[in-house]
């Protein structure tokens, strides 16, 4: 993968580079959160006539808003310069700064897929939400034991949340001015994850969608739908016909070689499933169990990953296993209070 196809700002901001005349790339740091493995969350700044859209918009701390207003002053913006807020997604680590600029500034407008209004409105009645986590988790074999740490497991991210001032379906063209930015939904790693495509210079705001190196998380949730894992590879395919400069993702770097990029995802999901097979085909397994024999790429043992990590391979085991029964390459059936799988 490239990392050079950007063009660093003149600035001496090490967070700030500039991508072309007109748009810039944020890069706001994840302190003291547990998705710190990431680094950083890439923000971006596209200039319109009469004011800027600020393109996610990182996680929330003090010091991380500090960064965000040095590198605006850094190009003589300031927050009152940013007149909308568009988001990918409701992951914390893209919109948690989005309730301090509202508050701070009431006139910016937010904007995100109506999905993911759905999505935070359920995070507002917390306990119902994490019961029906529970009730999943439990239904795929984890142990009663273990259910109360995974479950409580995302408390910290579900805050400063705001409702849209606008949301999207996917389809719409957001008109600054200087650029025109096409809406195009892509569930799978959020039900409302939308990318956004910018026809004339061929940029892919690519939120969590598509990253240079790191294969998003798709999990199987009680808000997810029944296939995500389905959904999320339909969008990949969807975006592989579209003609594109640069991808301009939200972790890493930006790169060139989406098509490529693209491949080796689906390759990954491939392969996975190839792993499954294996180890269900002389037996019965749940998920959970089945969550225990995969291949990780984290250098923990299974028993050592905390609960938000173990939660998220649980869940994206369901994923892929769900996947695969709709394809009609296994079958699911209730035993003993779980949902076992097998070929």
């Amino acid at each position: 993968m490239s990392k050079g196809n950007y063009n660093k700002s003149s600035s001496t901001d090490v967070y700030l580079n500039r991508i072309i005349e007109g748009i810039f790339q944020i890069r706001i740091p994840l302190i003291n959160v547990n998705v710190a493995d990431l680094g950083h969350v890439n923000c971006y700044l596209i200039k319109g006539v009469s004011g800027w859209v600020l393109l996610d918009c990182g996680w929330y701390d003090v010091n991380t808003f500090k960064i965000l207003k040095k590198s605006l002053k850094n190009i003589n913006l300031e927050l009152s310069d940013i007149t909308h807020i568009v988001l990918t997604h409701s992951h914390p680590d893209h919109y948690g700064v989005a309730s301090k600029i509202k508050q701070l500034f009431p006139k910016t407008q937010i904007f995100y897929h109506a999905l993911e209004f759905c999505l935070i409105q359920s995070k507002r009645t917390e306990l119902s939400n994490f019961k029906d986590i529970s009730n999943l988790l439990s239904l795929h074999g984890v142990p009663e034991k273990n259910l109360n740490s995974m479950d409580f497991a995302s408390i910290p991210t579900v805050k400063n949340d705001k409702k849209p001032d606008h949301i999207f379906y996917g389809g719409e063209i957001i008109h600054t001015g200087v650029f025109d930015l096409e809406v195009i939904w892509t569930p799978g790693h959020s039900p409302g994850h939308i990318c956004m495509y910018e026809q004339k210079n061929k940029l892919l705001f690519s939120g969590d969608h598509i990253l240079p190196t790191i294969t998003p998380n798709v999990s199987y949730m009680p808000f997810s739908g029944d296939n995500p894992l389905g959904n999320y590879l339909c969008s990949l395919i969807k975006l592989s016909n579209i003609p594109i400069r640069l991808v301009l993702p939200g972790h890493e770097y930006p790169f060139s070689e989406l098509k490529d990029r693209i491949i080796a995802i689906i390759h990954h999901h491939c392969e996975r499933e190839s792993e499954i097979q294996n180890i269900i085909k002389n037996n019965y397994f749940n998920s959970y169990e089945i969550a225990q024999q995969l291949t990780w790429n984290v250098n923990l043992a299974w028993d050592e990953f905390p609960p938000l990590l173990k939660r998220a391979a649980i869940t994206e085991t369901i994923a892929h296993l769900e996947h695969m029964r709709w394809k009609g390459k296994i079958k699911r059936i209730f035993n003993e209070n779980h949902f076992v799988y097998h070929l």
